[in-house]
């Protein structure tokens, strides 16, 4: 059977043939190939007599694809071919995980949150945005004391009240992810809630507007906006594996260096994507803050699918413990 150029690596790394090892099969011909891969692929040719190089590309591809069907530790038991799938067609992959467009509860999530406050603040009349585009600054400092609570905001704010929507970084985002998702847009000068997510509200209520936010969230919405660190784009693409790691591992409370740990053993060639911003990090460093702020901080607390719990005496802390909530098997149904 022949690898499709947009096939799954047969050597594991979860990337697009083409994108991989595609042109690795012509070097076998050459005597200084390296590398555990092509190492493996010298042992399997050893002591064979071939009549043409294309009984050999049959062999190797044979090979290569029995290779991408069996499951590696490194992905935490899943099959390059699987892991293809969660990376590239998370949506659209029953076979591994379904992830339905109405839940079957009623979500509790910081990002529900802040959208109910978002369309309770734009209304039935709608909201006139400020001449930089954000929602009214009144609006903001309300919806900030209710959804960090009174107490809650008076920390927050000490050193001076809010000022813009985009220093509540919860609601900024919200309202962000929901344009994207077509359920809050600008008619006439003002923002209002589509005729759409109107009618989702009033029959499903949350439980369908969840699934849209996530959705434009994981797709389309930007995960390194509002951070020091590199887009590392794949952090966001392969939202799924995390998701997958959280179901796999949290029932019981484990650190945040437990899944960077799982998270960089599945995929170590992206440190090599990683320039850090000035030399106090290493690439290793970089690329564990972003995973543990974007990954698990900004992505799965924010939709309700993990609790983290901090240190007392530091609540800003990098390292911190979590295990995930209930929504998470809600949100997504593995059948791996």
């Amino acid at each position: 059977m022949k690898i499709g150029r947009n096939d799954p690596c047969p050597c594991g790394s979860g990337l697009k043939y083409k994108k991989c090892c595609a042109d690795k099969i012509e070097i076998v011909r050459d005597k200084s190939v390296t590398g555990p891969v092509m190492d493996d692929i010298k042992q399997l040719l050893q002591g064979r007599t071939f009549n043409s190089i294309d009984d050999v590309n049959a062999l190797l591809q044979q090979h290569m694809q029995k290779q991408s069907q069996t499951s590696l530790e490194d992905f935490q038991g899943l099959s390059p071919e699987q892991m293809h799938r969660i990376l590239h067609y998370p949506f659209s992959s029953p076979e591994l995980a379904t992830i339905p467009e109405k839940l079957a509860v009623t979500p509790e999530a910081p990002i529900i949150k802040a959208f109910m406050l978002l369309a309770d603040g734009i209304g039935e009349a709608g909201l006139k945005p400020t001449a930089t585009g954000n929602l009214p600054r009144q609006l903001c400092r309300d919806a900030a004391k209710t959804y960090l609570g009174e107490e809650e905001y008076i920390r927050w704010s000490k050193y001076g009240e809010l000022k813009s929507e985009p220093e509540f970084r919860e609601l900024h985002v919200t309202r962000l992810v929901a344009e994207m998702a077509k359920l809050v847009r600008t008619y006439k000068g003002k923002f209002i809630l589509s005729r759409e997510c109107r009618t989702m509200l009033s029959n499903e209520g949350a439980a369908s507007i969840y699934p849209r936010l996530l959705k434009s969230f994981v797709q389309e919405y930007e995960w390194s906006y509002q951070d020091r660190f590199n887009e590392l784009p794949f952090l966001q693409q392969s939202f799924l594996f995390t998701i997958y790691l959280l179901h796999k591992h949290g029932d019981g409370w484990q650190t945040n260096r437990f899944y960077e740990d799982l998270y960089i053993k599945a995929f170590p060639r992206l440190l090599n994507e990683v320039q850090p911003p000035t030399s106090y990090y290493t690439p290793e460093d970089c690329l564990r803050l972003s995973y543990s702020v974007r990954c698990l901080e900004r992505f799965a607390e924010f939709f309700g699918l993990i609790e983290i719990e901090r240190p007392e005496n530091d609540r800003y802390s990098e390292g911190f413990k979590l295990r995930k909530l209930p929504l998470l098997d809600q949100v997504v149904k593995f059948t791996v």
